[in-house]
C-alpha cells in the first residue's frame, strides 16, 4: 500500500489543481487596487522558492510603479505589436489587432523577472551541457508566482512583445542580466472561463492524448489507455 505521510489532505489537492486549471494570462479586467505589500511579499517568496538548477537561484525582481517606465515599456510593446501584425494577412491580421495583448498602464503593478547569467560563476553544477537552464529556472519562479497570484486572487499577464534591448535599457539592467518576464499584476473583475485567446477563436487546447508518448516519439502509453485523457 502506498504511504500518504506525505500527501496533501483533499482540500489542500483541489486548490493547487484549482490555481493550476483556473490561472489565465490576465489582459483586460484589471481593478485599480493596490496589491498590499505583505501580499507582494508572498507572491516575491514563492517565486523565489522555485527549484533551479545547480541551487544557481538566477532570478531578481524589478517591481515598477513608475509611470515614466512603464510609458517607456509600452512604446516598445506597441513598436514590436506593429511588427508582428505585418506577419499576418487578411482575417487573420484584423483578428490579431483586435486581440488586447497587454495591460501595463491599467494594472496596478508592473514586475520584471530577470536572470542573472552570470550567477553562480562560471561553472554551475547541472549547467556543462546545457548553458540555458539558468533561463529554464528563471521560467519555473514566473510559473510559481503566477500560481501563487491565483490562490489570492491576483490575475498576471505576460507582455512578450517586446524588444529586449530597449526594455533592458528602461530598466537600467547590466548587460549580464536577461528581463525574461515582463508581467502585469493586478486584483481583477474576474478570471475567465477559458483562456482568452481561446475563448476569442484564435487558438484551442491542444487534446492531452495526442502529445503523450511512451518511451519513444510516436508510442503510446499503455498506461493511460485505461483512464480518460483529453
Amino acid at each position: 500500500m502506498t504511504s500518504s505521510n506525505h500527501r496533501f489532505t483533499d482540500a489542500e489537492r483541489r486548490g493547487l489543481y484549482r490555481a493550476i486549471h483556473e490561472r489565465r494570462d490576465v489582459r483586460s479586467q484589471f481593478l485599480p487596487d493596490r496589491i498590499p505589500p505583505e501580499v507582494l511579499a508572498r507572491l516575491l517568496e514563492a517565486a523565489h522558492h522555485a527549484p533551479s538548477v545547480g541551487f544557481m537561484q538566477p532570478w531578481d525582481f524589478i517591481v515598477i510603479e513608475s509611470r515614466s517606465v512603464r510609458d517607456a515599456v509600452l512604446a516598445t510593446f506597441e513598436e514590436e505589436n506593429q511588427k508582428a501584425a505585418e506577419r499576418f494577412e487578411g482575417e487573420r491580421k484584423e483578428h490579431y489587432r483586435s486581440l488586447k495583448l497587454q495591460g501595463i498602464l491599467e494594472s496596478p503593478l508592473n514586475l520584471c523577472i530577470t536572470c542573472d547569467r552570470s550567477r553562480g560563476g562560471p561553472h554551475v553544477l547541472g549547467r556543462n551541457s546545457i548553458v540555458d537552464t539558468d533561463l529554464f529556472s528563471t521560467c519555473l519562479a514566473v510559473q510559481n508566482l503566477w500560481l501563487a497570484a491565483r490562490a489570492e486572487g491576483i490575475g498576471v499577464g505576460w507582455v512578450s512583445i517586446l524588444d529586449q534591448e530597449q526594455l533592458s535599457t528602461a530598466l537600467n539592467l547590466p548587460g549580464h542580466v536577461y528581463p525574461l518576464a515582463y508581467l502585469c499584476l493586478g486584483y481583477v473583475s474576474d478570471f475567465l472561463d477559458q483562456p482568452e485567446l481561446e475563448a476569442k477563436g484564435w487558438r484551442g487546447r491542444l487534446p492531452l492524448s495526442e502529445l503523450v508518448h511512451g518511451d519513444q516519439w510516436g508510442q503510446p502509453l499503455a498506461a493511460l489507455n485505461k483512464v480518460a485523457v483529453k
